[in-house]
């Protein structure tokens, strides 16, 4: 039993030295622009089944709502101002989501495959 427990702890030890964290080595970062209340990218792909940090940043003076119900995320986002959220594991599929004060011009999906 002494055996397995110092071979456990000197795989955590080691997998820690090489800097390999499950969360940090798996989780990846992307950006949405809102510009003229348009998105940008208007289809946003990442890896599926993997945590992801999304930045929505809104470039125009004016605030815009970032909404997905698919996500789970309703969020009023200043204008010249950014929120960030991070995103659970997705399965494969598409994901819609929209700037629900400009509905007509600001639609996009986050397309995980």
């Amino acid at each position: 039993m002494r055996f397995l427990k110092r071979h456990h702890v000197y795989a955590v030890l080691t997998a820690s030295a090489l800097g390999l964290s499950s969360a940090s080595a798996a989780e990846s970062a992307f950006t949405l622009t809102i510009k003229d209340h348009r998105f940008e990218p208007a289809e946003l792909r990442l890896p599926a089944n993997q945590p992801a940090t999304l930045t929505v940043k809104n470039l125009d003076a004016t605030p815009e709502e970032f909404e997905s119900k698919p996500l789970r995320i309703e969020k009023v986002i200043p204008g010249n101002g950014e929120a960030t959220f991070t995103l659970r594991p997705l399965k494969a599929g598409r994901y819609k989501f929209v700037g629900e004060f400009h509905e007509d011009n600001a639609k996009g999906e986050i397309v995980a495959e």
